[in-house]
């Protein structure tokens, strides 16, 4: 079947890399116009099929998280490989081969957490994490973390709004809402489909009740 916008890449079933970890059987790529997500999403990961067979890696290998309900827009980019052998420090960038295992820096793990939005030619640079229901805005360049429920754009990535006041996000991140079990979710999604936290929490409290009964 040929790709198309309104058909996306689940990546639970199609995630072959060790070093990639996946929460959940909900996050997906908007794969219509470009390769797989392994393929042209992330770049410079080791454990890929190809370098999996070629090489055996010198360094430890920086880890990409993904939450479950993440959504990753087409073109997106995720930025792994640490520093690429490239060391600002030295007077040469060049990533001679006789000093390789000293030129590589790693930048620690990549994380993506539960809910998060990932737009359209989005890039996120190695180590970052991007908080729980955060959206990054398309074309934005991630430098530095995200934080939970934070609108970032632009090059690089800076705050343009909070999704909801900061009592509002510390109670959704109370709730651990990706955390619930299926049944739960499905049961309160309307009121996961709306923006009444009150409604929300008292729903939560509802579900628990019933099911400790």
């Amino acid at each position: 079947m040929s790709k198309h916008w309104s058909r996306v890449e689940y990546l639970h079933l199609t995630l072959t890399n060790p070093n990639i970890h996946l929460r959940g059987t909900h996050s997906y790529y908007s794969d219509a116009w470009t390769g797989g997500f392994e393929d042209s999403v992330v770049r410079y990961h080791y454990g890929d099929a190809y370098s999996r067979e070629a090489w055996t890696p010198q360094w430890p290998i920086d880890q990409l998280h993904i939450g479950d309900y993440v959504c990753i827009g087409a073109e997106a980019v995720i930025l792994m490989g640490g520093n690429h052998t490239h060391r600002t420090d030295w007077f040469s960038l060049y990533p001679f081969e006789e000093v390789i295992l000293d030129a590589y820096q790693g930048k620690g793990d990549t994380v993506i957490a539960d809910g998060a939005w990932i737009g359209m030619r989005a890039m996120l640079m190695p180590g970052v994490t991007v908080g729980e229901g955060a959206i990054v805005a398309s074309g934005a360049i991630v430098t530095k973390d995200v934080a939970p429920y934070m609108i970032v754009a632009g090059n690089p990535a800076t705050p343009v709004r909070s999704r909801f006041d900061e009592g509002t996000v510390e109670r959704l991140l109370a709730l651990k809402i990706y955390d619930w079990p299926e049944a739960k979710f499905a049961a309160l999604q309307p009121v996961v489909c709306a923006g009444d936290i009150e409604a929300l929490v008292a729903e939560s409290a509802r579900w628990d009740e019933a099911s400790r009964a």
